[in-house]
């Protein structure tokens, strides 16, 4: 089922967090901020949207280190009730699209509700001082192929946030699958 990313909460602080990553590591929010800034993207596998812009996600993620934004993107899915979202899966499909940052698995899922997360992809840009400045879009594609010259709204937001250490005032939120939730005991 497709959910809505909710609006920005500029300001709001990144939550804490050390999660297992796909490369054996554990990884710490601390150890991942870059000197501009950090992205953190909740993704899973299974997603139509995240396949879509997979290719996408870690060319932008690429550029933007060269910026001094650094990436994480974390799975919180319910492997029980999907397990195409595994650890196992998710090494896979790091490999898969050579993910150049840490792919990080949030089995109690405390992560992703610190974060609000709602859907994936989720993307929470913060600046340098790691204060939420963009909450939205990769790009409008959603699950299809994006046209050559779509605007690279992520991108764009991430650059202006190394830049000035605010992201844009208009901002269009993430569509795509919503997160698999455990059921409560």
């Amino acid at each position: 089922m497709a959910a809505t990313a909710d609006p920005l909460q500029r300001g709001f602080s990144a939550p804490d967090f050390t999660l297992p990553g796909t490369d054996g590591r554990q990884h710490s929010l601390a150890e991942l901020r870059g000197p501009k800034g950090l992205l953190v993207m909740f993704i899973c596998n299974h997603c139509p949207y995240v396949q879509a812009v997979a290719d996408r996600m870690v060319r932008d993620a690429r550029e933007l280190h060269a910026l001094g934004v650094h990436t994480v993107a974390i799975s919180s899915n319910d492997v029980a009730a999907y397990p195409e979202d595994s650890f196992e899966h998710m090494q896979q499909f790091a490999a898969q699209h050579d993910f150049g940052f840490p792919y990080l698995y949030d089995d109690s899922q405390d992560v992703a509700k610190a974060y609000g997360a709602v859907c994936t992809p989720d993307f929470f840009g913060f600046n340098a001082d790691l204060q939420l400045q963009y909450r939205g879009q990769l790009d409008a594609s959603r699950k299809q192929a994006a046209a050559p010259d779509v605007r690279r709204d992520l991108f764009e937001a991430m650059k202006q946030i190394a830049e000035t250490g605010v992201g844009p005032d208009e901002q269009y939120p993430s569509i795509g699958c919503s997160i698999k939730w455990k059921e409560e005991a």
